[in-house]
């Protein structure tokens, strides 16, 4: 089983583009270990496959990173992916939830708490830039899709639809978009894309292969209406490596003293990676070590 892909796709004759993910052992991956509730892990699952889409879109290389904000129930749904320049490098994907424990099944917006104030930031980290991008949107719409549709018609200026889906091994998202010259093409040709798009089954969004899709959903389209170009498929891995160094200089940025004291207390330093899911250990014997082999002066 893959990791995941992101393959994109342009109706020629009509001046639309699309993309279809689809998340498999990177999905799994993912929300390993982590015992979401079903409400939870559908929600995280369609947003995974949301930012792989939106990431994969990048002209640059950058890190893209999406959290839905509100509350209800699920307090948070965040997820970063890291794309290079050169497109046949995995988009690399990290992400997490954070929930009440027990979260029943309910309207998208009711578990985001869209109506109190949810709202969608988006960061984009690129190499050229000092800072980071940031925008704030509310959480606008009744599903993850409508959500992201509002968010891209509203930052790119297009209307565009998503059509999403989650279940315990897959993730998958279905994107269109109205290009500029879409009306000179064909007037009515947006509209008929979207009406059959928004025929998709939540099966054949989790199952059917990206070509077949495309063909059972446009078959008319394509064979009348001058075909659809599908590029290459870019692989989508999780990525989520150890990151020791780092975690070394937190415990040496408390102090000796502080550390200590830490100790003393609950003997030992735990530090745990939330997004990844992961636990950093430290023994006083550990401490010694560190704090030995990284003396104040050499810490420059």
């Amino acid at each position: 089983m893959s990791g995941g892909t992101l393959t994109r796709f342009l109706f020629d004759s009509l001046d639309i583009r699309g993309a279809f993910v689809r998340l498999d052992a990177a999905w799994e991956t993912l929300q390993a270990n982590r015992n979401y509730p079903p409400a939870v892990s559908d929600l995280l699952g369609q947003t995974a496959a949301v930012t792989a889409l939106i990431a994969g879109q990048l002209k640059q290389a950058g890190r893209l990173t999406l959290q839905l904000r509100g509350d209800g129930p699920i307090s948070m749904l965040v997820l970063d992916c890291q794309s290079d320049e050169d497109s046949t490098q995995p988009l690399r994907l990290r992400g997490m939830a954070r929930n009440q424990p027990v979260v029943l099944p309910a309207a998208t917006p009711e578990l985001l708490g869209a109506h109190l104030g949810g709202r969608l930031l988006m960061s984009l980290d690129l190499p050229t830039a000092r800072e980071p991008y940031q925008s704030f949107v509310p959480l606008e719409g009744a599903t993850i899709g409508e959500i992201f549709e509002h968010y891209l018609t509203q930052s790119e200026q297009q209307p565009s639809r998503l059509f999403c889906a989650a279940d315990a091994h897959r993730s998958s998202c279905l994107f269109l978009q109205k290009m500029p010259d879409a009306d000179t093409r064909d007037p009515d040709g947006w509209a008929r894309i979207s009406q059959l798009a928004a025929t998709v089954k939540t099966e054949e969004l989790l199952t059917l292969p990206v070509e077949t899709l495309l063909q059972r959903l446009f078959h008319e389209e394509i064979e009348h209406g001058g075909g659809v170009r599908v590029y290459p498929a870019r692989p989508i891995e999780h990525h989520c490596p150890e990151k020791w160094e780092q975690i070394r200089a937190m415990v040496l940025s408390l102090g000796r003293s502080e550390a200590e004291a830490i100790l003393a207390e609950q003997g030992e330093i735990l530090i745990h990676d939330d997004i990844c899911n992961r636990d950093y250990r430290f023994s006083a014997e550990d401490v010694d070590a560190l704090f030995a082999t990284y003396p104040p002066e050499a810490r420059h």
